[in-house]
C-alpha cells in the first residue's frame, strides 16, 4: 500500500484485517505490517500488507514493500485532489522496482467524497478511471469509517 501520507492506508489494513477502525489518527513511520489468511476453495491463502508511511523521508523503504509484491495498492483520498495528482510518481517510483505486480487504484474516504458537489465528484471520478487506465490498474473507491468495499480486496485478485 503506497500513497500520501493522512490517506486512510493504515485505517483501511486494520479494517481489513482485524474488522476494527478508530478515528483517531496514528502516522505510520516507516512501514506497518499485518497479515490476513481467508479460505478459498477449502485452501488458505496468506495476504502480507505492506503499509508504507507516506511522509517522502520513507521513500527508501520502497523496495521493502514492493520487491516481492504480488500486488500493489496506489491509495489516495477522494476528498484531497492533490493526493491523486501524488500517484503519478508513487507508480513510477514502484514500478522502478516491480514491474510485474497487478496495480489498483485505491480511493479512500468516499464517505467524505460523497458530501463534495457533483462537480467536484465529476472531475476526481474522471481524473481516477484516466490514471486507472494509464497504469492498466482496477479502481475501487472505499470508505474504511462506513466499511464500504473494505471487504473486497480479496476478491480483486
Amino acid at each position: 500500500m503506497v500513497g500520501d501520507s493522512q490517506i486512510g492506508k493504515t485505517s483501511l489494513m486494520v479494517k481489513y484485517v482485524e474488522g476494527s477502525f478508530d478515528e483517531d489518527y496514528i502516522q505510520t513511520l516507516g512501514v506497518n505490517f499485518m497479515e490476513k489468511t481467508i479460505m478459498i476453495r477449502n485452501t488458505g491463502i496468506t495476504f502480507s500488507i505492506w503499509d508504507l508511511g507516506g511522509q517522502r523521508e520513507f521513500v527508501n523503504m520502497l523496495p521493502l514493500v514492493c520487491n516481492d509484491a504480488v500486488a500493489l495498492l496506489f491509495m489516495f483520498d477522494l476528498s484531497r485532489k492533490s493526493t491523486l495528482n501524488s500517484i503519478k510518481e508513487w507508480y513510477r517510483q514502484a514500478r522502478g522496482f516491480n514491474k510485474t505486480a497487478i496495480p489498483f487504484l485505491i480511493g479512500t474516504k468516499y464517505d467524505q467524497f460523497a458530501i463534495l458537489s457533483p462537480e467536484e465528484q465529476e472531475e476526481i471520478t474522471n481524473q481516477a478511471r484516466k490514471y486507472a487506465k494509464a497504469m492498466k490498474a482496477s479502481l475501487v473507491f472505499c470508505s474504511t469509517s462506513h466499511s464500504i468495499n473494505v471487504q473486497n480486496y480479496s476478491k480483486l485478485y
